[in-house]
Parts: C-alpha cells; structure tokens; sequence
C-alpha cells in the first residue's frame, strides 16, 4: 500500500475511560431512530469483506462464526460485507442475486439476533461492480487478447496478423504507447477493466435500465431474509460510485454534471423503497471526497448528501478514496486493487502517515455534508468512520456534530468487545488497533482477514476454526465480563 512520504508515527491511545454510569450517560450510548428502526446506541460496525464465502457466494460456517463475533459485542449496528446483487460467480464473496442464498442468510440474520440478545440491529451492503481481469502475461496479451486494428498494422509495416502480434510482442517498454491506445496500454499493464463510460458496449448503455430493478430485488431478498436494512454501495471503485465520480462523463443524461451523476443513485434508490415499503432501512455509503485527481470533490459529495437527504434515505455513511484510477501496478496474474494507491490510503490510513495522521481524516468532510443536510432542514443521521478507536474520539465527534453515528471497522476487528467494554465500564480492557493495516494486507491478497493482536493466540483451545494452513484462528477470543451485567 502506498505511504505518505512524511512517515510520520502515530500510536492509538486509550483516552480517557469513563465509567459504566458516565457511558450511560454519553452520547454514544444514547439510542437513535433510522427512518422506521431504533438503534440501541450510535456504534455501528462498518461493512469489511473477510473472505469466508464458498466460490459461489453462499454462507458458511466460517461467515456465520465472523457475524456471530462481533454480534456477541452488541453494538449498535452492524453491516454485513459488500454482497453482490448479481447472479454472477465473483468468488469467495457473498450474493444475494437468487432466492437460493436466503437459507443461509436467514441462518446468518438468526445467529446474530441470539447472540447479540437482541440489541444489535443488521443491515447488509449491496454492492454492483463491473468486470475486472487481473494482469496478462504481456506474450499472452499480445498473442491471444489484443484485437488488432489497422491502426496497429499500419505502425508495424503491415504483414500477417499473427506476424504483426508477435513483433508486438517483441517491442521495448518505451515503444508501446506510440502503437497502443491507452486503454490497450492500460490492459496490458494493470489487466481489462470495465468502466461505465464505455458505452459502446450494449450492457454498459442498458445500466441505469438494468441496476434499478437488480438492487430492488436483492433489497426485497434481504427483507425477506430478516435484515433490518440494507445500504446501498455508491462508494470507492465499483459501479454506483462510478456513476457518481466527476470522471463519469456518459452523454446519455447519466454522467456530466453533478445532476445527471446522482440521477441513477437517486433511481436505484427509489426502485427499491418502491419494493421494500417504508418499514424497511435503506441508506448508502458514499464518499465525501474521491481523493484522486479529477474526481469527485467534497462539494460534491455535500450536493450529493443533500440530494439523498431529500430523496428520503434513513441514513447516509461516508467514506474517502479507495479508486482504481492511481491503483499500484499488480504483479502479473494479479488484479489491480483499488486500495494501494493515495487515494487508497485515504480509505484505510495506516500508523505511518502525514501531518494530518490516520485518525478521524474523514471527519471534516463528513461534518460539512451534515451541516448542509441540516441546513437544508433534513434531519437524516450520518455514519462516519476512520481510525476511530477510543471513547473520548468518538464522543467529540458526536458532540462536535461531525456525525450521528461512530462507525469503527478496524478497532471493531481488533476487538470486537471494545463498545460493550466502554458501556460496562472496563474500557481498560480494550485491545487497541495498532493500524498497521495487517489486516488490509490479507485482504488484499483474497486471504480470510484477521487481526494480528489475536489470530496466534489460543490455537489449541478447543473448538477455534483456524485458517486452511492451520497457522491463524478466524475469530477472536471470546470475552466475558467479571460478575453479573444487564448491559
């Protein structure tokens, strides 16, 4: 993952505990109302794709037991992983494009209903991405996937196809982007990418026709499979976001201004408010700023807010980067990954950073998209995340009226006991993320994610599920308060 070249050391730090009668008291620990359900208290568990599904998408027993961890910390909310709302293979990551994968979300939804006793409420992010090829083999690229045109034959000399591709093959590095286009050159160096400005591809013209109707009927799965709502995933690489982005340039009313950009999200999301009814949660997740040059800015992102504010969205989440466009390059036979470049880093900031350090960088963007929401008079709660890890952090933030709602992904995966520690009083307990992004490492490379402050501990105890190598348990240890609690 790329680095801030300041290298500036941060170290997390526990702040002040409070004590079980302050933690009642605060505002993290006081309810708040999502359009039609209640939150217990304003911690919420952000959506992060730990790698345990089968190769076609369905739950597993490894998926459940990840749930049922962090369920038994009773947070607030929690949202499960990033789930494809196609009925497309797409490896290890969980679907929900075909009513044959509701036995095992329903199993999921249950388990974490008994385990959290009731208090945590569970949504689930839909997510649509276009297709994405990892690297060639530059001898394959040129030999078998390049389509040659005129243009390619007539910068060689002319000759055979097959004699054309294999002087291509052939050619130096530097010699390349004056026969390729960049879109070939691109394919080359960082493997095929769909965009969803290449319009002269029929299934890429016919989206704003075709998501509405596939986020609909994966909301209405996702209802039917007992999830209290769902959050629609218009953020980082993938499709919604790219509809959203300033680089999103359709002529068909779908991209160019900020109007035609949030008009698909604004589609989709009524498509499905149309099919679930006004008892049901619906929000998304979107970013407040691209990070990446030529995209989206945080004033879009504050227009955005507004918009699905006034839409009618129960609650809206922000994240920062996470795009292909400044992706590193990835070795050969790999695909690219949208969270190695700077904008990347924006997403997941790790301890070594600049100036501003990893905590709480989304947070001033996320306050000006609330503060435009309430000025336009909508009281829509907002989700903010980023390297928030101790009880003093995340009460500033609601104070300070940066968000509604503490979302903590990698302190919650560190430990995923650390709300309900602060909410009995043994804040001290806390197992602190070190952000040495350990765990973004492994997701990274499609491995099951776990947290490097646990997954060596107590590989013997009986019952732990440990990786196929046998070297990493896939859940923390479990934690039980001293003596009796109501919490």
């Amino acid at each position: 993952m790329w680095k801030p070249p300041q290298r500036i050391k941060f170290a997390a730090r526990l702040g002040r505990v409070p004590s079980r009668e302050e933690a009642a008291a605060s505002r993290l620990f006081s309810p708040i109302r999502l359009g039609p359900i209640t939150l217990e208290q304003r911690s919420w568990v952000p959506a992060m794709v730990p790698w345990r599904a089968t190769e076609a998408g369905f739950v597993t027993d490894e998926v459940v037991d990840w749930y049922r961890r962090f369920a038994r910390g009773r947070p607030g909310a929690i949202v499960v992983e990033a789930t494809g709302i196609r009925d497309v293979p797409s490896g290890p990551l969980l679907r929900i494009g075909h009513d044959r994968f509701l036995p095992g979300l329903r199993r999921l939804v249950e388990t974490v209903r008994q385990e959290s006793r009731g208090h945590t409420r569970l949504l689930i992010q839909l997510i649509d991405f276009l297709v994405i090829r990892r690297r060639p083999d530059p001898g394959a690229f040129f030999r078998r996937f390049l389509v040659l045109t005129d243009r390619h034959r007539e910068a060689l000399g002319g000759g055979l196809d097959d004699e054309i591709r294999e002087r291509l093959a052939m050619l130096p590095e530097a010699e390349l982007p004056r026969i390729l286009a960049p879109r070939e050159l691109e394919a080359l160096r960082f493997g095929y990418r769909e965009r969803v400005t290449d319009m002269k591809r029929e299934h890429i013209r016919r989206l704003p026709e075709t998501l509405p109707d596939l986020f609909a009927a994966a909301a209405a799965r996702a209802r039917e499979a007992g999830f209290d709502g769902v959050e629609l995933h218009y953020a980082h690489a993938y499709t919604m976001a790219s509809f959203l982005s300033a680089t999103n340039t359709r002529p068909d009313g779908y991209g160019g201004s900020r109007e035609h950009r949030v008009r698909l999200p604004l589609e989709v999301y009524h498509r499905v408010r149309r099919r679930v009814g006004g008892d049901f949660a619906i929000g998304c997740r979107f970013l407040a700023e691209e990070c990446v040059a030529g995209g989206s800015t945080r004033e879009d992102a504050v227009y955005f807010g507004r918009e699905f504010a006034s839409a009618g969205m129960d609650f809206l989440s922000t994240s920062r980067g996470g795009k292909f466009d400044d992706a590193k390059q990835p070795a050969i036979g790999a695909a690219a990954y949208p969270y190695t470049g700077p904008s990347g880093y924006e997403c997941m900031p790790q301890y070594l950073s600049d100036e501003t350090g990893p905590f709480g960088r989304n947070a001033a963007a996320t306050a000006e998209i609330r503060a435009a929401i309430r000025a336009a008079g909508f009281a829509t709660p907002v989700v903010c995340s980023g390297g928030v890890h101790n009880f003093e952090m995340a009460e500033a933030m609601l104070a300070q009226g940066v968000c509604d709602i503490i979302g903590a992904a990698r302190q919650s995966l560190a430990d995923p006991d650390w709300f309900r520690k602060l909410a009995l009083g043994e804040g001290r307990m806390i197992r602190l993320c070190q952000y040495t992004n350990y765990c973004e490492g492994l997701d990274q490379n499609h491995k099951p994610v776990t947290c490097q402050l646990w997954d060596r501990t107590g590989l013997d105890a009986p019952g732990v599920r440990l990786t196929a190598d046998g070297k990493r348990r896939l859940v923390a240890p479990d934690w039980e308060p001293a003596g009796e609690e109501s919490c």
